[in-house]
């Protein structure tokens, strides 16, 4: 293993990510070092080192995170620097707030949501949209609907804030501000002040709901209930936002538009939710209720088990459009990943690009086909990571995910165009080299719906 520059050379770590780590192996072999201030980063590849990295005890996802992403809310003891206790309450609250009871009484909000944003396209009417700006902005109001409360998800303008704060927490996370959180630069400036106002509406949020009295079916009232401490409701809000304002967003965003490149796909996708619609909804409804209505119908289980052909979609999206870096601190003593030494307090990064476009496992890596045959070794696919470390919102992210298609599904046919609206247009290449969006170029293309219709 070969150490690797200085900070000035480390730079595009945070800019640059995927193509760094690729030279990085080009010029040190299967793994390498190098320094952020008095940092030792690890960087390792290889089907050995991603299973040891994925199944080890001593290297922590939290402490990984802490230091080398920075793209959270800064606010320490609610979003930072958490204690132990503090974090299992927040993830035993997730699973809370995704059971099949709980998931069931989201749906209809959830589609009531959709119908009312995609309207806002311009239904009835060919509409052209950019993927990469409406459909961040979708999946964010579907997940402050599941994450949050009533209140603040009926209200468009609040809804709207929330995702801009977001944006410019994005923004302002520069190497700067991820390696001297304690220096008072600009961007880091910028950081705290967007976390303090994301935080006040949701401490808002929270006080309002308690004074009123008044008990509603939603997320907050489920973390109420409980009597968490603020802090560490406020904690849950804030941090799992993050979710819907990136990763969800972004996997949907390429979703649609790679399905938007192949009628042939999206004709099989249409017809699977046809088969929910018709075991699960009456015949002689149709007219008589909206698609929200008859979409909400169709039970948690069958969204789950009955939709192979959605499943492939959003997992051969993930692994293409995912550009995650896994990162963790060796918490425990000096330890080996696959003979690589890993000495303690050291942090270790696994760049999914070293499977997810491995031309070994996945022929034509950059091809998007659900129908790839998939490879039966554990750590083949690691979309919602992998070992110790499972993604603890999958079921939610999914769901939000078949009920976005299958309402874009039935309302209209997409296709994929440029911006004058021609057709012909090849998908952009994901670029893995955006850490947190995946976005390609601006203008690269565009969505076009034709007549929104219940069909």
């Amino acid at each position: 293993m070969l150490p690797l520059g200085h900070l000035e050379t480390v730079w595009p770590f945070f800019r640059s990510r995927h193509d760094f780590l690729a030279r990085g192996f080009q010029f040190a072999g299967s793994a390498f070092r190098f320094k952020l201030l008095r940092n030792t980063v690890v960087v390792v590849s290889g089907e050995r080192a991603r299973a040891e990295f994925f199944s080890s005890k001593g290297l922590d996802i939290n402490e990984g995170f802490k230091v080398l992403s920075g793209a959270i809310p800064m606010l320490p003891g609610v979003t930072s620097n958490l204690q132990s206790r503090a974090i299992h309450v927040i993830h035993k609250r997730l699973a809370n707030a995704q059971t099949s009871d709980r998931l069931q009484t989201l749906i209809p909000y959830v589609l009531k949501d959709v119908e009312r944003v995609i309207h806002s396209w311009g239904s009835g009417s060919t509409s052209l949209i950019d993927p990469f700006a409406h459909m961040p902005a979708l999946c964010f109001q579907t997940s402050v609907r599941s994450l949050t409360c009533h209140e603040l998800a009926d209200d468009p303008v609040t809804v709207d804030r929330l995702r801009l704060l977001y944006d410019k927490l994005d923004t302002s996370t520069t190497p700067a501000s991820v390696l001297l959180p304690w220096l008072p630069s600009p961007s880091m400036v910028t950081k705290l002040r967007a976390s303090k106002k994301v935080y006040d509406i949701v401490d808002g949020a929270i006080k309002a709901r308690l004074e009123s009295g008044v008990s509603r079916d939603d997320t907050l009232q489920m973390l109420i209930d409980h009597g968490d401490e603020k802090l560490v409701t406020i904690g849950f809000v804030m941090g799992l936002l993050v979710a819907g304002a990136r990763s969800t967003g972004t996997t949907a965003s390429w979703l649609v538009t790679f399905l938007a490149e192949d009628a042939q796909r999206r004709r099989t996708a249409k017809n699977e939710v046809h088969a929910l619609l018709s075991a699960h909804s009456y015949d002689e409804s149709i007219g008589k209720n909206s698609l929200a209505e008859l979409l909400a119908n169709v039970p948690v289980d069958a969204w789950e088990k009955h939709t192979p052909t959605l499943d492939k979609i959003i997992l051969e999206t993930l692994r293409i459009a995912q550009p995650h870096t896994a990162m963790r601190r060796n918490v425990g003593p000096d330890t080996y990943v696959d003979g690589t030494y890993i000495p303690s307090g050291a942090y270790v990064v696994y760049p999914f690009s070293d499977v997810h476009l491995n031309p070994q496992l996945y022929p034509e890596p950059w091809r998007f086909d659900p129908d790839r045959s998939q490879n039966e070794d554990k750590y083949s696919y690691v979309g919602w990571g992998g070992g110790k470390t499972i993604c603890l919102g999958q079921r939610l992210a999914k769901l939000q995910m078949k009920l976005i298609l299958a309402t874009l599904l039935l309302r209209s046919d997409f296709t994929l165009v440029d911006k004058s609206g021609k057709s012909s247009v090849q998908a952009p290449r994901p670029n893995w080299n955006d850490a947190l969006h995946c976005k390609p170029p601006s203008g690269s293309c565009f969505l076009r719906f034709d007549n929104f219709t219940l069909s």
